[in-house]
């Protein structure tokens, strides 16, 4: 298989059997939305206005802007947030009256078939940048250690893969682990994720050869801004399984394809991972 069928394959939108399917209506359902919902302002947006009161954002902008997420156009979706602060609304308005009502229009479409997996992840994807860009984060996950291991999944920017995350995560939640799914698709986004709660380990998935480019700066980067100091970095995905490569050229731990071997591995490098101390 070469780098370009590897691309066809992450990139196509195949529709899960019905075994995926469940493990993706649990991760959107249980937790993508949830924690999109849940995000509070981190004093970086703009609040409430003395106007806000009497401003009500019609339920037909808030279909049309969840249609431009499904379509994942970022700058038709950021523009029409954008013209919306122009007109004088304030940031937690728009989360508030645009984001949560168009995610859970999303959620719907997912539950009716009226959108497919690759969509209403695209779709949640924009949103989450967006409630990010003005100022909105998830603020409940822990800052410390705790009675579960921890692991953040997340793809490296270049190729969102969910399904494949999803079904990692399952592996790792039948061995009694807490999994997040992040959504963000930039490094930033993932290194902001990394920063925000603690996780034991972080796995990071690569599917296509140029998404390898930034990876050692992205693993890096994570590894700064951890809330754990001695965070685990495991690697895995479809660009693997093409020719070895070292962990050590990435700043990771450890490189694994196979779920079930994932599990197990991360409990040894995070292991390890607490024998060290950050330099």
């Amino acid at each position: 298989m070469t780098a370009q069928s590897a691309q066809r394959v992450s990139l196509a939108a195949e529709p899960p059997d019905e075994g995926c399917r469940h493990l993706i209506s649990s991760v959107i359902e249980t937790q993508i939305i949830p924690r999109l919902l849940q995000a509070h302002p981190n004093g970086a947006g703009r609040l409430t206005q003395e106007n806000d009161q009497t401003i009500r954002i019609p339920e037909s902008d808030v279909v049309e802007f969840a249609n431009l997420c499904l379509l994942n156009d970022a700058i038709l979706a950021n523009s029409f947030a954008d013209q919306l602060v122009r007109d004088g609304m304030s940031h937690e308005t728009i989360f508030m009256q645009l984001i949560t009502p168009a995610a859970r229009y999303l959620g719907v479409a997912w539950e009716t078939d009226t959108a497919d997996f690759v969509q209403v992840t695209n779709g949640l994807m924009r949103m989450h940048e967006i409630t990010h860009r003005i100022g909105f984060e998830y603020q409940a996950g822990p800052r410390k250690p705790g009675p579960r291991n921890r692991i953040m999944l997340a793809c490296a920017p270049g190729s969102q893969h969910i399904l494949g995350l999803t079904i990692v995560s399952e592996f790792f939640n039948k061995e009694g682990w807490q999994t997040v799914v992040e959504i963000s698709s930039s490094a930033e986004g993932l290194i902001h994720a990394a920063a925000n709660e603690w996780f034991d380990v972080i796995g990071i998935s690569v599917a296509i050869e140029s998404q390898l480019d930034g990876l050692e700066t992205l693993v890096t980067g994570i590894r700064k801004a951890s809330q754990n100091a001695n965070v685990a970095i495991l690697l895995g995905g479809p660009i693997f399984t093409l020719r070895h490569f070292d962990a050590t050229e990435f700043g990771a731990c450890e490189i694994c394809t196979d779920p079930k071997v994932a599990v197990k591995l991360a409990l040894v490098i995070k292991s390890a991972a607490e024998q060290n101390t950050r330099p």
